[in-house]
């Protein structure tokens, strides 16, 4: 796997080359900015009327926002990431490089890891940035550090899902738009899909409900580390990942 690095710095540079990794982290920094100061607002004036009213509970600055913020962050990613992943295997495509790619004495999972890891970075990178909520927190507040960190691991495997996702839409495209709503529209269905379980039998409802990616976001935002959220989305990213690597095969086998 050692020419996964020569794909991955190629990547890199195709997205800060380019103005899609600037317009896409400035969309979702506005974006989660805004959130958060709303939400920190609300926190502050809450915490006001409690301290004049001692029957009010105290409230805990993690809960109330951070919390919350978790949730909005997440639909935002549901809009964002597509705008990361529609290009990387439908520009290819579209640009006539991808028969070219194929002639190099690269393996398909070296193309497809390379790929996955470069969008993986330029997502570690958006999350790093948002580190100045917490830092903000901290200053006006005593948030607890376990919500925190667990937060930030549901959204890097949240995250890492939606990547995937992404590029199994783009590999089966050359045009970017259709790759961007395919991932979108796939997302969707597996954001929603746990309403269906209020409707139906218990058993049914249990394994709807587990589809469901927001579902599993729930413990991380109340500082819980629980294996079976973490194996969902581990799975939900290699499943995809597979496919990926099906449909390239498939291409290189077709010539």
């Amino acid at each position: 796997m050692r020419n996964v690095v020569p794909v991955l710095k190629k990547e890199l540079k195709s997205y800060f080359y380019s103005p899609i990794a600037y317009v896409v982290l400035s969309i979702f920094l506005v974006l989660t900015g805004w959130f958060f100061f709303a939400q920190f607002t609300l926190f502050a004036l809450v915490s006001r009327q409690a301290l004049q009213n001692p029957q009010l509970a105290r409230l805990s600055v993690s809960t109330s926002v951070f919390s919350p913020l978790l949730g909005i962050v997440a639909l935002i990613l549901l809009f964002v990431i597509p705008l990361l992943t529609m290009r990387l295997f439908a520009e290819e495509k579209k640009q006539g490089t991808m028969e070219l790619l194929f002639t190099y004495p690269l393996r398909d999972g070296e193309v497809l890891m390379g790929k996955f890891l470069a969008c993986l970075t330029v997502y570690a990178i958006m999350l790093a940035l948002t580190a100045l909520y917490p830092l903000m927190m901290i200053a006006f507040g005593q948030p607890e550090a376990g919500p925190i960190l667990s937060g930030y691991l549901g959204l890097l495997l949240l995250g890492t899902a939606f990547i995937s996702m992404g590029l199994l839409a783009s590999s089966l495209t050359q045009n970017q738009i259709v790759a961007a709503l395919v991932t979108f529209g796939v997302l969707l269905l597996f954001w929603v899909i746990g309403v269906a379980s209020n409707f139906l039998g218990p058993a049914a409802g249990r394994i709807l409900s587990h589809a469901s990616l927001i579902e599993h976001l729930n413990n991380f935002s109340q500082g819980l580390i629980s294996t079976r959220d973490v194996v969902y989305y581990l799975n939900f990213s290699v499943v995809c990942l597979f496919l990926t690597l099906r449909v390239l095969e498939s291409h290189r086998w077709r010539g």
